[in-house]
């Protein structure tokens, strides 16, 4: 056990050390939720008024883009797997004493450090543009959901991309999974107004686990039971993803 966190501590330092040294692709994966955050908080501010919204729509918006932004970020995730085959390190990597679940359990850190960034510098707009919560702990519950459905996208990313190893059918694939995730959650509308089987639909849908969560979190009235109910769902799937991730490093060394 030891070894294995050693393991992962030392990759994703790696990781995070190439971020320090690149990082316009953070800015890169920032203009899409400002844009959600910006663009559509102030064209759909009638939206707001109708029943099933409590204060601005740009509230309501707000944890829904920080939810969508852990998503459609963790799904490129796999990308640096690629890579990483192409250049033969994951090859040389498989090659020595490192365990398959460091590399998937460094991919997931990584993320979730990016998404910690990402969510401040959102909830940072969110504020400047005039957005207020009642408290302070709905905002790291909000980004330690984010942060689970990270991990969660970014193990199914991992075993993709190893399945796979191509760039433009892992961007592919992801794409074609979560636009309909997308729509299919109350990311941007409530509950209330989805058709009735969009909303049986949202359900089973983890971007709206970690949206609904994260606004029962800052909400005036938290419901916890809710909120802990989404955050062991969306933790259960992210364990499941990582082991998935970490089984899929066998199909990959069989077929190489």
């Amino acid at each position: 056990m030891t070894l294995a966190l050693t393991q992962t501590g030392l990759l994703t330092v790696r990781a995070v050390r190439t971020l320090g040294r690149q990082p316009v692709y953070l800015a890169f994966s920032l203009v899409q939720p400002l844009i959600w955050l910006l663009l559509f908080g102030s064209v759909f501010t009638a939206i707001g008024k109708l029943p099933g919204f409590e204060g601005s729509y740009l509230e309501f918006l707000t944890p829904g883009v920080v939810a969508m932004t852990a998503m459609l970020t963790a799904t490129w995730a796999g990308t640096s797997f690629i890579q990483d085959i192409d250049r033969g390190v994951m090859d040389r990597t498989l090659a020595s004493p490192t365990r398959r679940g460091a590399i998937v359990g460094a991919s997931i850190a990584y993320q979730g450090i990016s998404m910690v960034i990402l969510g401040a510098i959102v909830f940072g707009a969110a504020w400047l543009a005039g957005v207020r919560y009642s408290g302070f702990v709905g905002v790291p519950v909000t980004i330690g959901l984010a942060v689970l459905l990270t991990a969660a996208f970014t193990g199914l990313s991992d075993a993709l991309a190893l399945l796979l190893r191509s760039q433009d059918a892992l961007i592919g694939l992801s794409q074609f999974l979560t636009l309909p995730l997308s729509f299919l959650s109350s990311v941007m509308l409530a509950p209330s107004l989805l058709p009735g089987w969009v909303a049986r639909a949202a359900a089973w849908n983890p971007l709206n686990w970690a949206a609904e969560g994260s606004r029962s979190a800052l909400s005036v009235a938290p419901d916890w039971g809710l909120v802990g109910r989404d955050a062991l769902q969306l933790a259960g799937l992210a364990l499941a993803m990582a082991v998935a991730a970490s089984a899929a490093f066998r199909a990959y060394q069989r077929s190489t």
